[in-house]
């Protein structure tokens, strides 16, 4: 792959930190964009320590206009962006919906009318199977429709896409796509990175293993009267390192010239649902340990059950998700108990 530099906003977050250590891997030079407010720069040195490699690092806030002006004018090179930098909690959404409003759709316009003055901009957007809602059928494929959403995280990816759909007509010289994730779970193998949610974790797996290593007294799970086999939400767990592959293959076909349209959208998912009680078994298994939970009552804003069609993704991207989920909540295992002894020798 060229040497071609590639920004990354995000890209000290959980998903965008896998992603640059899989693009520098495929040969990419990557600066990364991130303003710290829910990553360390402690995964800086992560990266370098998996690939020998460390990415330029800007400490920007994407909410401000001038200092995003003023990136793409000190590094006039980059026009290929892959843009993770968003608020991402769907219960905080609901509480604080102007803070998302800002984060999630100010942000992307800014970058938006930077590289819409490049000659040949290419854009890989983060977006969410929340776009769905409760779908109509299972599993879900792109075609299925975009419904009103279930929490203001939701709405600003179905806001981000309508945009980037907008400045793709415009513009035909602008290429753009829209990945649309299921949940992604895991750490990198080596576990040098992985989830570090700062405060209370609001996914599932990084309270469970909080939970397993005793940060946490138990798990909560919401709501076992679902509609499902057993009573809890069903959703689709990729691996974050499948998943980060997807990226580096999505911004290739772009750079390859191999798009259908000047804007595409793919679901990236394993294609298989799992209940919060599968994957509290799956974790249990492969960890060893006795995970104590709850049941509560079901939150806000969650829907019963979602999974994707992956079938787009594995024909025209030729990608598939290739890590299960006990590989998936093993790695997640393994990046806990690192953390876990990282902050015992620094107490």
């Amino acid at each position: 792959m060229s040497s071609k530099r590639v920004l990354v906003t995000g890209g000290l977050g959980f998903i965008g930190s896998h992603t640059v250590v899989a693009l520098q891997q495929e040969g990419f030079e990557v600066v990364i964009i991130d303003n710290l407010s829910n990553s360390s720069l402690d995964v800086l040195g992560g990266i370098t320590q998996i690939t020998g490699n460390t990415p330029e690092f800007e400490n920007i806030d994407l909410r401000d206009k001038t200092a995003v002006k003023d990136f793409f004018e000190k590094y006039e090179d980059i026009e290929d962006v892959i843009h993770f930098a968003a608020s991402k909690a769907v219960g905080e959404s609901v509480l604080n919906p102007l803070l998302y409003y800002e984060n999630n759709i100010s942000t992307l316009v800014y970058i938006l009318h930077e590289l819409n003055k490049k000659p040949s901009a290419k854009f890989i957007f983060s977006s969410s199977c929340t776009v769905y809602g409760q779908a109509d059928e299972l599993p879900i494929t792109e075609n299925a429709p975009v419904k009103k959403a279930e929490s203001p995280y939701g709405n600003t990816k179905q806001i981000g896409e309508e945009i980037i759909n907008d400045t793709c007509k415009i513009n035909v010289d602008f290429k753009a796509i829209a990945l649309r994730y299921f949940n992604p779970i895991g750490a990198h193998p080596t576990a040098e990175i992985g989830e570090l949610p700062i405060g209370t974790p609001q996914n599932l797996i990084p309270y469970i293993t909080q939970t397993a290593i005793g940060k946490r007294e138990e798990l909560s799970v919401f709501g076992n009267d679902y509609p499902t086999n057993d009573g809890t939400a069903i959703r689709d767990y990729i691996h974050v390192m499948d998943l980060a592959e997807a990226h580096v293959t999505a911004l290739s076909r772009l750079i390859n010239g191999k798009e259908k349209n000047n804007y595409e959208v793919f679901n990236l998912g394993t294609g298989k649902g799992n209940s919060v009680l599968e994957v509290i078994r799956s974790f249990e298994k492969v960890s060893e340990q006795n995970l104590p939970y709850k049941i509560v009552d079901r939150r806000e804003g969650d829907i019963t059950a979602a999974y994707a069609d992956t079938t787009k993704a594995n024909e025209e991207l030729g990608w598939k998700a290739n890590r299960s989920l006990d590989d998936a909540l093993q790695s997640a295992w393994k990046w806990q108990k690192v953390v876990e002894k990282r902050e015992e020798e620094e107490n």
